[in-house]
């Protein structure tokens, strides 16, 4: 598999909330680091964890290849918060929690910028680790 056809199915698997399409990415002990100190192995846990993506809405995703050669990405993601537990799970992960609001107020739509590095065997990827930054987006019209 190249950086660009995983890329393609990784933003699909993302948008349509598709848990089985992103596992199916990987190898049976495939490994996916979403922070430097978390890693999900094997289907049953990649599954696991493309759980939180169904509690976001109007997602788009984009992506650049920046090093074909080292299956190395850019990628971006901005969705719409859901629900409180995904916005409690943000907030945590943030190590702050950025977004002044009251419980039960309107959740944020949230932007993140990331790189991604992949490794290959065949046509399925058997580790990727991805570094990324979240902020969320100022939903406010400006006044004139």
């Amino acid at each position: 598999m190249s950086i660009e056809q995983f890329m393609r199915n990784y933003r699909e698997a993302w948008e349509n909330q598709d848990d089985a399409h992103f596992a199916a990415l990987f190898t049976a002990e495939g490994e996916y680091h979403n922070t430097p100190f978390a890693v999900q192995r094997g289907h049953g846990e990649l599954v696991e964890y493309w759980q939180r993506v169904k509690l976001q809405q109007d997602i788009h995703v984009t992506y650049e290849i920046i090093a074909p050669e080292y299956g190395i990405a850019r990628w971006h993601v901005e969705y719409q918060v859901a629900s409180e537990e995904l916005f409690r799970v943000w907030a945590r992960s943030t190590g702050t929690n950025l977004v002044e609001r009251t419980p039960g107020g309107p959740l944020p739509r949230i932007a993140l910028d990331g790189v991604l590095q992949a490794e290959f065997e065949g046509e399925l990827c058997r580790v990727c680790r991805i570094w990324w930054h979240s902020i969320p987006q100022d939903t406010t019209t400006p006044k004139d």
